[in-house]
């Protein structure tokens, strides 16, 4: 193991056990300003970009064999253009989506969502259902890759997860955010139907993954709300969503009994401050990213949930204003948080194109003093 990833794996452990005033992990989110600094010839590429400013190796690493934004069909929906709209095009997405797109660019901004693959109990079974097969032979390819890359870094010492999509994000990736509140109440069998496939799969799968190595974590993408709270009730998280968490998490404990879940993380965009008392109900401990625009304070909820796991909380805005905006962010932020532990300072989502490459590392040199 080099030193190195050493450090990290330390740096991840101290995080996970919240030790207060270790150092912090450098990490970041993502950046939609990437095109942007290239062009400008600040770096030639994203790599080289991570190095410069000292990105470290995370000392987690995930089996990523159950999907995030959208299940892990197998095999996905074809990828192809649908109509000829001028300057855009409706494509049909690898999810089954029909989305619209400017003409030759399909990634780099948020498409207009025009259809889902499911609106009713036929298009389910036609569309979706048989994709999630858990004994697809083809999704032996996928899981073998996987166990490849977990022996690889466990042996290094790397903590191990499980990211999978979590049910809200995968019921809206297959009906969309309306149509799912609708669903709710005209077909809640078809809800129910949806979700006992979407566990089936995840028991399966994360069975033969634990077969390879014990998890250390759970991680679900849930992105369940949105700039002014949950997209759905507490009551029918309860009632749609806990019941398949909960076996799927006492299935999971059931087959490692000596070190049961350590860790639950429940990613969301939004104000994520209304549900974490309901998903605390399930054991998780863990929340990111903590979008500030959306009421998100990492400072006032670490005070308000002292054992809370954070990641994320840095303000997207600020950094596009300048150095004297981010020194002040991080003035407030940093020195509380970081003497507090488990905490990972990053973009409240991927840095966005406002924000310049030097105002950018200075950022990144005033979290290299924790």
């Amino acid at each position: 193991m080099s030193n190195q990833f050493a450090k990290s794996v330390q740096k991840t452990r101290d995080f996970y056990a919240q030790k207060k005033g270790a150092k912090i992990i450098q990490h970041e989110f993502g950046y939609f300003v990437m095109d942007r600094w290239i062009r400008e010839g600040y770096i030639k590429d994203q790599n080289e970009l991570m190095e410069l400013w000292g990105a470290e190796e995370k000392g987690m690493e995930y089996f990523w064999n159950l999907g995030w934004c959208e299940a892990q069909f197998m095999p996905w929906f074809e990828t192809k253009v649908v109509e000829d709209r001028g300057a855009y095009e409706l494509v049909q997405d690898h999810a089954g989506r029909h989305v619209l797109c400017f003409k030759g660019r399909r990634s780099g901004f948020m498409p207009e969502y025009v259809a889902h693959p499911v609106t009713d109990r036929n298009s389910w079974e036609r569309n979706v259902k048989w994709r999630m097969d858990p004994n697809n032979p083809d999704r032996k390819k996928l899981n073998d890759q996987e166990d490849e890359k977990i022996k690889r870094v466990a042996a290094q010492g790397a903590m191990v997860g499980q990211a999978l999509i979590g049910g809200y994000m995968y019921l809206r990736s297959l009906v969309g955010p309306e149509g799912a509140l609708y669903l709710f109440y005209d077909d809640p069998d078809l809800i129910h139907e949806m979700m006992e496939t979407w566990f089936n799969l995840a028991d399966a799968t994360i069975a033969r993954n634990q077969a390879v190595h014990e998890l250390d974590e759970l991680f679900l993408a849930e992105d369940i709300c949105y700039n002014h709270g949950p997209l759905i009730s507490p009551d029918m998280m309860r009632e749609f969503l806990f019941p398949y968490y909960q076996q799927l998490i006492t299935n999971l404990k059931a087959r490692q009994p000596k070190k049961g879940l350590p860790f639950l993380q429940i990613d969301t965009d939004g104000d994520c401050r209304p549900v974490i008392p309901v998903y605390q109900e399930l054991g998780a401990n863990y929340f990111s990213p903590f979008e500030v625009a959306s009421g998100c304070d990492v400072v006032e909820l670490r005070k308000q949930y002292p054992e809370l796991l954070m990641r994320g909380g840095i303000d997207k805005r600020e950094l596009a204003k300048g150095k004297d905006a981010i020194d002040r962010m991080i003035d407030r932020i940093m020195p509380f948080m970081a003497a507090q532990g488990g905490y990972i300072p990053m973009c409240d989502h991927g840095v966005p194109d406002e924000v310049d490459f030097e105002d950018y590392l200075h950022f990144r040199k005033r979290l290299q003093e924790f």
